[in-house]
């Protein structure tokens, strides 16, 4: 292999650019779908198909109750988590209620989630840091909020953009990191790269409603499994759809 070939390669892999069968996209050829006005695009008929769906979908009445309901949720269904919630939540509200209880405790109310045993010990970890150092608050900030127990970057995103409305990133997640790689705005599966693009791509104000949206699309028209781009409202301008 001549010599160039192998700068070419290191370079990708430094971008982490992915393969298909071999061989390196070019960043040049997807350079359309990489730009604000595309972007903007996007989420424009994204806002009409979908706009009662520019929220999260986890019941929630102050942070705290977000914060739990976010942790609960990873690897888990929206909905079944609001079950759980709306039970538990009837009888400890307060972070100091959750501070003080034992893990057997709470698996009575969490036993129905995946991965509950590890998540219920993260809550009440994460209680009692809050209610040590914190006067029983959730912090409005992103480095105070990850350095909590079982709380990583996107779980941060999801209470401050929902529970604060304060856009500091966006909250990365499966249905994202498929649309956003069917529509070529970033060729890449690592969520904390999808995030760095789509923050230049997309303004500001618009962050936790590109998450929001891209959500809505990947359980409707994208799928993970299957692409149903008859019904999808960017069929026409998507560098995926297989409707021509």
């Amino acid at each position: 292999m001549p010599f160039y070939h192998y700068i070419v390669r290191y370079i990708a892999d430094a971008k982490c650019i992915n393969t298909i069968d071999g061989v390196y996209l070019s960043e040049k050829k997807n350079l359309q779908y990489k730009n604000p006005k595309y972007a903007c695009e996007v989420l424009k008929r994204l806002k009409k198909r979908y706009q009662r769906d520019m929220k999260t979908s986890l019941n929630f009445s102050d942070p705290w109750e977000l914060l739990v309901a976010t942790i609960l949720s990873a690897q888990a269904k929206d909905k079944q988590v609001n079950k759980v919630t709306k039970v538990l939540f009837k009888k400890y509200r307060r972070i100091k209620d959750f501070s003080v209880m034992k893990p057997a405790e709470l698996y009575k109310y969490t036993k129905s989630i995946g991965l509950y045993r590890n998540k219920t010990k993260n809550i009440i970890k994460t209680a009692k840091e809050l209610h040590r150092k914190f006067d029983d608050k959730v912090p409005m900030r992103m480095e105070e909020l990850t350095k909590l127990s079982g709380v990583g970057r996107k779980t941060a995103n999801v209470v401050l953009s929902n529970a604060y409305n304060i856009n500091e990133g966006m909250a990365i997640d499966t249905h994202c990191i498929t649309v956003s790689n069917r529509l070529r705005m970033v060729e890449t599966k690592n969520p904390v790269l999808i995030e760095r693009q789509l923050m230049k791509l997309i303004k500001k104000e618009d962050w936790n409603n590109a998450t929001h949206l891209f959500i809505a699309l990947g359980r409707d028209a994208c799928t993970a499994r299957k692409k149903y781009c008859e019904r999808c409202v960017l069929q026409d301008i998507c560098p995926s759809s297989v409707i021509k």
